[in-house]
């Protein structure tokens, strides 16, 4: 095993950063998390041109084949423009869940031509999957109960929604067709005198409610998704701790697309700005606290790649404990560094530290991480 990038993962990396250099630089991410997040037209460009929705898919389910480390390039460079695209969500988290049902969506989502979302709280981790999800399945297979926290839920076609060692798909556009019609039909009636009804999504006698709630990381929206007895079709068993384990090693990534970016334009920045007739740059104190940022972001590189070629326990303990940490510091540096101009709202540099915060506790805490890696290599804790 190599932690070196090979020549394919360099040319996927250079396909990615000139898309995102060209439609998405920081001024335009900026713009959009005051109206509408998520850029699906990007998305489609991403997925369909450049291929990215299917790196983990098999060749012969529609994908393209490749391995973890070809989808952690992907994170790094995501991060490093805190891009407001459904990759994560979609491409990692919900394909994970489906791979081993080898079902015939995942080459919808490799094509890109559909978006999912697994139902799942970004508050759960590995140790405790179930965290804010409270979930049932009837005897007729309708989905009742709710998920808090959910990412990429707002723009997902599919929701995948594991329950009992089971995962199940909700077709999100098919109940909001339902929905459509009924309220159609209750509109109309209304007008004849018969009263009318509130539209539901999902339709009835059930149906999905996704409500977007305020987030710290404006790039990427969570909702509390609600299921009444929403229609549901079975894909097979689901692992949820197994899915949310390679899924937090690949966020490993992202974090340290996201402190490459915060420390590489910090160095621009302290290279340019002068202060008693000589760059800041230039200042012992600064060069120590800038030399100490590079180190920690080297060691964030070589644990993100080490977990992306190996998704053990360990592995992924060792990045989430040790990334998660480094990318709030890199961006509270860069904030700090930036002096006036960082802290105020025209300056991106806001949205990764905000993308490093929420980024922090998703899929474990550091501390969860940590607790988890002590028991692992058997390190006893305090008495």
């Amino acid at each position: 095993m190599t932690l070196l990038y090979s020549d394919v993962e360099e040319e996927l990396r250079a396909a990615v950063r000139g898309l995102l250099a060209d439609r998405c630089p920081p001024a335009a991410v900026l713009r959009r998390v005051e109206s509408e997040p998520y850029d699906l037209g990007l998305w489609k460009t991403l997925a369909g041109e450049i291929g990215v929705a299917g790196l983990l898919v098999p060749e012969e389910l529609g994908g393209a084949g490749a391995s973890a480390s070809e989808a952690a390039v992907v994170l790094e460079e995501l991060g490093r423009a805190v891009a407001p695209v459904p990759f994560f969500t979609s491409a990692v988290l919900a394909t994970y869940a489906l791979l081993p049902t080898r079902d015939a969506l995942l080459g919808e989502l490799a094509e890109g031509r559909r978006t999912a979302a697994l139902a799942v709280s970004f508050a759960a981790s590995p140790y405790r999957p179930e965290r804010g999800a409270s979930l049932s399945v009837d005897g007729e297979g309708r989905i009742s109960g709710e998920v808090t926290g959910v990412a990429g839920a707002d723009v997902a076609d599919v929701l995948l929604a594991p329950v009992n060692g089971d995962l199940y798909a909700v077709d999100v556009t098919a109940a909001e067709e339902g929905a459509a019609e009924k309220g159609a039909v209750t509109e109309g009636a209304a007008e004849e005198g018969a009263g009318g009804g509130a539209e539901a999504r999902g339709g009835a006698p059930g149906g999905v409610a996704v409500e977007v709630v305020p987030s710290l990381d404006l790039t990427r929206p969570v909702a509390t998704v609600t299921f009444d007895r929403a229609s549901a079709r079975r894909l097979g068993a689901c692992d949820l701790a197994g899915v949310l384990r390679p899924a937090a090693g690949l966020l490993a990534s992202e974090q340290l697309g996201v402190a490459e970016w915060c420390l590489g334009t910090t160095l621009s920045y302290v290279k340019e700005r002068h202060q008693f007739a000589r760059p800041i740059g230039s200042f012992q104190a600064l060069k120590h606290r800038l030399a100490d940022l590079w180190l920690d972001v080297v060691r964030a590189r070589a644990a993100a790649r080490n977990a992306a070629a190996d998704p053990s326990a360990v592995s992924v303990a060792v990045a989430q404990s040790w990334n998660a940490g480094v990318a709030v510091h890199a961006a509270e540096e860069a904030v700090q560094l930036h002096g006036g101009i960082g802290m105020t709202w025209e300056h991106p540099v806001h949205l990764f530290l905000k993308r490093a915060k929420a980024g922090e506790i998703a899929l474990g805490t550091p501390g969860d991480h940590r607790e988890a890696l002590a028991s692992l290599v058997d390190v006893p804790g305090p008495e």
